[in-house]
């Protein structure tokens, strides 16, 4: 069954002549992000999260006023191609401007430490699980953060691959009724390579048939979409890196001299 925070139909009906409020700020995030409560006419309330772009810290590397556009078009790629692995987003005007609206996942914690965990490197299993970062814990004992080896993060993995994510992050991972999702895009879809990722346990495996299928969908139907929500050379770098991994059908090794892993890790 669709989880609600992918009903993109539903979220639209929610969205027209409905009332916003601001009902709390998450403290944790970057640039200046809201829980919002959406009211409708006919009295029902669902939760979303609202990043306005006046809140939007400017990046060297990124236009300014742009991080909420990739938002949505994260989520475009993720619905056109079958990835299913975003919220719903939206560009919408808010009560602090316009700016991006997501559906509001609220996460399991038990079931992302079955996903993502930071564990005493003499713990880290033996198999299903990759270590992905190695480090000195408060007790200056090593410790590892690990990713399971699991079809649904490994979909995600794809995912990012293919909007070149600049920051996915172990926190930037959610799991919510049997489903997987990822958040936080606003850095993704350069036109350089940008990809840091955790999900390096896959590097170099041979692609299934589903994720290229994905891929696929994404390359052909996504770009008409993508042109009000990225420049003209941000989409044509979507297609290349696209028609890269149709062709090789391989998960890319990381490479370049910028970290491939994002700090902190979570």
């Amino acid at each position: 069954m669709t989880h609600p925070a992918l009903r993109a139909s539903l979220a639209e009906v929610e969205l027209v002549g409905a009332e916003m409020e601001i009902t709390g700020r998450l403290m944790e995030a970057s640039n200046a992000t809201f829980l919002t409560e959406v009211r409708t006419a006919s009295g029902s309330t669902t939760n979303w999260v609202y990043k306005p772009t006046e809140g939007e810290r400017p990046l060297w590397d990124f236009p300014h006023r742009t991080l909420g556009l990739r938002e949505v078009a994260a989520y475009e790629v993720s619905r056109i191609g079958g990835f299913d692995c975003v919220p719903v987003t939206v560009f919408a005007e808010g009560p602090m401007g316009p700016g991006s609206l997501q559906a509001w996942i609220e996460s399991e914690p038990d079931a992302v430490a079955e996903l993502v965990d930071l564990v005493p490197s003499t713990a880290v299993p033996s198999t299903g699980w990759f270590s992905c970062v190695e480090g000195i814990g408060a007790d200056d004992r090593p410790v590892s953060v690990i990713h399971a080896d699991d079809p649904r993060l490994r979909m995600l993995a794809v995912f990012d691959v293919l909007i070149n994510n600049a920051d996915r992050k172990g926190g930037h991972i959610l799991a919510s009724e049997g489903q997987v999702f990822g958040v936080d895009h606003g850095v993704s879809f350069h036109t350089d390579h940008k990809l840091r990722t955790l999900l390096w346990g896959w590097a170099g495996s041979e692609l299934h048939d589903v994720e290229l299928e994905a891929v696929a969908k994404a390359r052909e139907e996504a770009p008409e979409q993508l042109t009000a929500l990225l420049d003209e050379l941000e989409v044509a770098a979507l297609v290349r890196r696209a028609d890269l991994l149709l062709n090789r059908r391989r998960l890319p090794r990381p490479r370049g001299q910028w970290p491939s892993i994002p700090w902190p890790p979570f």
